[in-house]
């Protein structure tokens, strides 16, 4: 986790104070020396690490499955094995795109992107997530035809297909599972490959009924039952992405609890117009207005190291922007209703 923490620009005559024209001081100095703070090299070489060669090796592993499964698919007659197909083709895409997010993220902040390209993976979840999404609906839709117009199926290619789809989906996952733990872009990546192991296995299982037993509706059942595993996990992930794309607040961080720790430290009247968001899984940031007592704006440094400790170590918040004020807003709502 990242740790910023803002200090006030020092005025230069230090007998002005904060009732005449500098009564607001906007604070936007990072330093790293007076509290503790950890940069995560460890998180972010595994990061390029996944990025790099396993994240390259699970796209080729998805092209090739892809298609293994169209033309298995077509010459068994399979619907199941063609809607995997087509799922783990959106998975080698995805991967393309969680590939190109990571790169983004990289790259430093300029004067066009001045937060950087952080929230590139971000994106990349909710395309991934809404491509899926869209697949299953599809597939879901193309199973029900099945159902009013039954096909004959070649079970035991359809095993074959299906194993061999198995296997690379297998390698696939084991390569990006340690990264899914913290990263949602990898997590949406994790989880194509995830659904489309279970789909395989359970194209299999179907493959066994239909060789020995005939029984065709298999077939479009277990490819309902793989659209509706897809759509809850990534319903899951559309929405988590959305809701960091819309700005909206870390689920786990209390603004009563920010206001409460906030009010509590001496010579704070309080805080409002407080906006906080997340750039990323790992980036919180967080700006307001505190409306403190008349004071120097030389004095308000101790105040504003307190304030950060609170931020960071309570509330996990990487980056704030603190606005000081003496009673100049009309008021002092908690969120500014703009």
């Amino acid at each position: 986790m990242f740790y910023y923490f803002l200090f006030p620009l020092i005025a230069k005559n230090k007998n002005t104070d904060l009732s005449e024209n500098t009564n607001l001081t906007q604070i936007r100095k990072y330093t790293g020396n007076k509290m503790p703070h950890n940069h995560s090299h460890n998180h972010l070489s595994d990061t390029r690490n996944i990025s790099g060669k396993r994240l390259l090796i699970t796209m080729s592993l998805n092209f090739f499955i892809t298609i293994a499964e169209i033309i298995g698919g077509i010459f068994a007659g399979s619907l199941s094995l063609i809607s995997d197909a087509l799922h783990n083709f959106s998975d080698g895409i995805a991967i393309i795109i969680s590939y190109i997010a990571v790169k983004n993220k990289e790259k430093p902040s300029n004067y066009l992107h001045t937060f950087g390209y952080k929230r590139s993976e971000i994106l990349a979840a909710f395309i991934n997530s809404a491509t899926l999404i869209v697949i299953s609906f599809y597939l879901f839709y193309e199973a029900v035809i099945r159902f009013i117009n039954p096909v004959e199926v070649k079970g035991g290619l359809m095993i074959t297909v299906a194993s061999i789809g198995l296997i690379a989906n297998v390698i696939g996952t084991l390569l990006l599972k340690k990264g899914s733990k913290d990263n949602l872009n990898l997590r949406s990546a994790y989880f194509h490959l995830l659904s489309d192991a279970f789909s395989s296995a359970a194209v299999i299982l179907g493959g066994v009924a239909i060789y020995y037993y005939d029984i065709y509706w298999l077939d479009p059942l277990l490819t309902i039952l793989i659209s509706i595993y897809i759509l809850k996990e990534s319903f899951s992930i559309f929405k988590d992405s959305t809701h960091v794309l819309m700005e909206g607040a870390p689920k786990e961080i209390s603004l009563k609890d920010i206001k409460k720790e906030i009010e509590a430290i001496p010579q704070i009247i309080n805080i409002h117009h407080v906006h906080i968001w997340a750039l990323d899984e790992k980036n919180i940031h967080l700006e307001a207005h505190i409306n403190i007592e008349d004071m120097l704006v030389s004095e308000t440094g101790k105040l504003l190291e307190k304030i950060g400790k609170v931020l960071s170590e309570k509330f996990k918040i990487t980056h704030f922007t603190i606005q000081f004020e003496c009673d100049v807003c009309k008021t002092d709502e908690l969120i500014a209703m703009e």
